[in-house]
C-alpha cells in the first residue's frame, strides 16, 4: 500500500477583498520508502502542499491519506523538519528530542534511550547537553532531524531544511540525510529550490507549476549516493531537464 496519497487537492487563501487559488486539483502518491523532492518556482504552492500533508494547514477539497486513512491534523505518523530549526532554546539537545517523545507518550527511561540513540545517528551524541545557542546551524538542524525521527514516523516531511546553511555544511547534511534515510527506510517528501540537491537525494522529482503538478522525473542513479555522482553525465542531464521545466514557468510568468 502506498504511504501517502493526495487526490484532487484544492486550496485557496482568502483575504477581505479576494481569494487566491494556490493548489488546483493536485494528485500525488508517494510509495513506501520513496524519497520524493518537490521543486518549482517561488509561490507555486510547494510549502503549502507539504503543510497540508503535515496536517498543519486545512484545504478546500480533495483528500490526503496515510495508508488509506484520511489525516485529521498533525500526527505522530508524520515527522516535520522546517528551514527554521524550531528548537526550544531553554532545553538541551537531548531534552529537545525527549520533549517530542514525552508528547508521544514514551516513558522517561525510553525517552532518554531513544534521544541518545537518535542523536548518535546524526553524530551529535557529544553535544547532548548543549543548548541551541551553543550549536552551529548544521548542528541545530541535526537535532531537529533527530527529534523528527525519534518517535518513528512513517513519513518525514522536510521544507527547505538546508536552505539556511552554507554550501559545505549543506553538502554534509545531504550526505547525512541519505545515510539516515537508508537506515530508517521511511517515506520522505522534501521541498527544495536546489535542483542539484533534489537530484542527489531523490528517487523521484516532482516539478510544480503554479498550483499544479507539471511533470515528474525518475532519478536513475544507484544507491548509496556519493558526491562524485554530481559530475556524471546522467546527473547533469537530469539536472538540466528539471531546470528547463522550472524555467519554462518563470518565462511564462514574466
Amino acid at each position: 500500500m502506498s504511504t501517502l496519497q493526495i487526490n484532487g487537492l484544492t486550496k485557496s487563501f482568502y483575504s477581505a477583498k479576494q481569494s487566491r487559488l494556490v493548489l488546483k486539483g493536485i494528485n500525488l502518491t508517494l510509495a513506501d520508502n520513496e524519497f520524493v523532492s518537490i521543486v518549482g518556482t517561488s509561490g507555486c504552492g510547494k510549502s503549502t502542499l507539504l503543510s497540508i500533508a503535515a496536517g498543519l494547514e486545512d484545504y478546500d477539497d480533495g483528500s490526503v491519506c496515510v495508508d488509506g486513512v484520511a489525516i485529521c491534523g498533525a500526527g505522530m505518523d508524520r515527522g516535520v523538519v522546517f528551514q527554521s530549526y524550531t528548537l526550544l532554546p531553554w532545553l538541551t539537545a537531548r531534552e529537545n528530542v525527549e520533549f517530542a517523545l514525552k508528547a508521544a507518550g514514551y516513558s522517561a527511561s525510553d525517552c532518554r534511550a531513544l534521544a541518545d540513540e537518535h542523536l548518535a545517528q546524526v553524530n551529535l551524541n557529544h553535544a547532548a547537553q548543549a543548548y541551541p545557542n551553543e550549536l552551529s546551524g548544521g548542528m541545530k538542524q541535526r537535532v531537529a532531524i533527530a527529534r523528527a525521527l525519534s518517535y518513528r514516523p512513517k513519513i518525514l516531511l522536510m521544507d527547505e531544511p538546508f536552505g539556511a546553511l552554507d554550501a559545505m555544511t549543506r553538502r554534509q547534511m545531504q550526505e547525512l540525510l541519505t545515510q539516515v534515510w537508508e537506515t530508517h527506510r521511511l517515506t520522505v517528501m522534501f521541498v527544495t529550490h536546489d535542483v542539484e540537491e533534489a537530484v542527489y537525494l531523490s528517487d523521484r522529482i516532482v516539478v510544480m507549476g503554479p498550483g499544479t503538478v507539471k511533470c515528474t522525473y525518475e532519478v536513475p542513479l544507484a544507491r548509496p549516493r556519493h558526491e562524485d555522482m554530481s559530475t556524471s553525465p546522467d546527473f547533469i542531464a537530469l539536472q538540466r531537464q528539471v531546470l528547463r521545466s522550472i524555467r519554462e514557468d518563470t518565462v511564462e510568468s514574466a
